[in-house]
C-alpha cells in the first residue's frame, strides 16, 4: 500500500515538474498585480485567505500560475537522497542509482538557482508576496530561516550522494546568513531567531530551532565553533521555555499559545540534529519528555492525527507527514513503526487523490482538494521517503542491534 501510494505520488510530482500551486500563492495572480489593489494590505490579506480557504480552485480564474517553490524543490531533494541511500541497499523500486543521482543533480541545480541574492550566505524564500495579517508584508524571495533550514539541509544531503563541493560550500554559506542576517531575540538560556531579517521580535520555538539545526550541520562540516555555540544557545532557550509536561506552544507572542502537531514535530527534529551532529546530549531529557508528549497527544487509536493537542480538526497533511520524519530521525521506529503504520494507512485512504497527489486539509465540513506541491505533495515526498528508508533491512537491523 505504502509503496503504491509513493509511487503515484512520485510519477504525478515528476510529470509536474515540481511545479505548482500553493496555499498561501493568491498574489501571484495577474489579475491582482494588475489592479491597484496590490497596494492595500487588507486586500492582500483577503486575497491570499480567499485562495487559501476556497475548496474551489480560483487560481486558473485569477492566472495564478504553477511555479516552483524553493522550500519545496528543497524537500523533493531530500527525498531523492533518501531513495538514493535505499538504492545503495538494493532496493531499487524507486530508480537506480544512476538515475536517481540525475534526479538530485537536476534538483540541485534548481535549487542553486532560487537563492535569494544579497545577504551575507545562501538563503532561500518562497516565489510569491506574503501578506501575515495586517503587520508585516514579505516581497516575493524574502528569506526566511524556514525555507533556508530546509533547502541548505537537502544541499548536505545532496553532497553526500554526489561529492559535489558546490552542493557543501553552498549549504555551509547558509550559515553565515543565520548568524549575521536574521535578528535575535535575547530568552533565558540564549536566543531565539527572526522568521526573516524583515522581523525583530519573532518568539517562534521551531523556527528558530530549524535554525539551530542548520547551524549544526555546518559545524558538523565545518568544525566552526561559532556555528556550534550559537546553536546551543537557541537549543538552550527552547528547551528553557518547554513546559513540564514536554510540550512547548507555538511560540511566545499573546496569539502564539496554541500547541500543535507538526511544529512539535520540528522541534523534537532540530533537537534531535543539534544533539548527534554537535555531539552534545545534555538536553537528553528534553527530548524524550517532548517526544513522549508528541506521541500520547497527537495520534488517535485509529491512526487519525490530530492538529491540536486537544483538538482534531482541521487535520493538515503535515501532521502524518512528519511523524514520519520524527520517528526516523529520533531513531524511534522500533516503537513507533506500529503507530507509523497506522497513521500514513489512515492517511492514503482519506487523503490521497486517486491521481497520487495529496490533500492539504481535511476539514469538518467541505474540504479542498486542490494540489498543492510545496505544503502537500513536497512535504509527503520526502516523510514518505524516510518511511521506506527506515524499513529498509539494514535501518531494521541497526535498530534491533540497538535495543539489545
Amino acid at each position: 500500500m505504502i509503496a503504491d501510494s509513493f509511487s503515484r505520488l512520485k510519477a504525478f510530482c515528476e510529470a509536474e515538474n515540481y511545479r505548482g500551486w500553493d496555499p498561501y500563492d493568491g498574489l501571484n495572480s495577474a489579475i491582482f498585480q494588475a489592479t491597484p489593489l496590490r497596494h492595500w494590505d487588507i486586500a492582500r490579506l483577503a486575497l491570499i485567505q480567499l485562495c487559501k480557504r476556497s475548496p474551489v480552485n480560483l487560481r486558473p480564474l485569477l492566472r495564478v500560475p504553477k511555479q516552483h517553490n524553493a522550500k519545496g524543490v528543497g524537500l523533493f531533494l531530500n527525498g531523492y537522497c533518501n531513495l538514493y541511500k535505499l538504492a545503495c541497499h538494493g532496493d531499487t523500486r524507486f530508480g537506480t542509482r544512476e538515475q536517481l543521482l540525475a534526479r538530485i543533480d537536476a534538483l540541485g541545480g534548481l535549487l542553486l538557482g532560487l537563492q535569494s541574492k544579497g545577504y551575507s550566505g545562501a538563503c532561500w524564500g518562497y516565489n510569491f508576496d506574503w501578506q501575515a495579517r495586517r503587520l508585516f508584508y514579505f516581497p516575493a524571495h524574502t528569506p526566511t530561516v524556514v525555507a533556508t533550514s530546509f533547502c541548505a539541509t537537502a544541499l548536505f544531503s545532496a553532497y553526500e550522494a554526489t561529492g559535489h563541493s558546490v552542493y557543501l560550500d553552498t549549504a555551509l554559506s547558509s550559515g553565515q546568513f543565520v548568524l549575521r542576517d536574521l535578528n535575535r531575540r535575547p530568552c533565558v538560556g540564549g536566543f531565539l531567531l527572526s522568521y526573516s531579517p524583515m522581523k525583530e521580535n519573532d518568539a517562534v520555538y521551531n523556527a528558530s530551532l530549524l535554525g539551530a539545526k542548520l547551524l549544526s550541520y555546518c559545524y558538523h562540516y565545518s568544525s566552526t565553533p561559532v556555528f556550534r555555540d550559537a546553536a546551543r544557545q537557541i537549543v538552550s532557550a527552547v528547551c528553557a521555555g518547554q513546559h513540564e509536561d514536554g510540550s512547548w506552544i507555538y511560540g511566545l507572542l499573546p496569539a502564539q499559545s496554541w500547541i500543535d502537531s507538526f511544529h512539535t514535530g520540528y522541534n523534537l527534529d532540530g533537537l534531535s540534529h543539534y544533539m548527534r551532529l554537535c555531539e552534545d546530549d545534555s538536553f537528553l531529557a528534553n527530548l524524550e519528555n517532548g517526544f513522549a508528549y508528541y506521541r500520547d497527544n497527537f495520534f488517535l487509536p485509529d491512526g487519525t492525527p490530530k492538529y491540536y493537542h486537544d483538538k482534531t480538526y482541521p487535520i493538515d497533511i503535515h501532521c502524518p507527514g512528519q511523524l514520519l520524519v520524527t520517528a526516523h530521525v529520533l531513531g524511534k521506529w522500533a516503537t513507533m513503526a506500529e503507530t507509523c503504520r497506522r497513521v500514513i494507512a489512515w492517511t492514503i485512504t482519506n487523503m490521497q487523490d486517486e491521481k497520487g497527489y495529496f490533500y492539504y486539509q481535511l476539514k469538518k465540513g467541505i474540504s479542498s482538494r486542490i494540489s498543492y506541491m510545496r505544503w502537500s505533495n513536497a512535504f509527503m515526498f520526502n516523510a514518505l521517503s524516510h518511511l521506506l528508508l527506515a524499513e529498509t533491512p539494514a535501518a531494521i537491523a541497526m535498530a534491533d542491534a540497538g535495543r539489545h
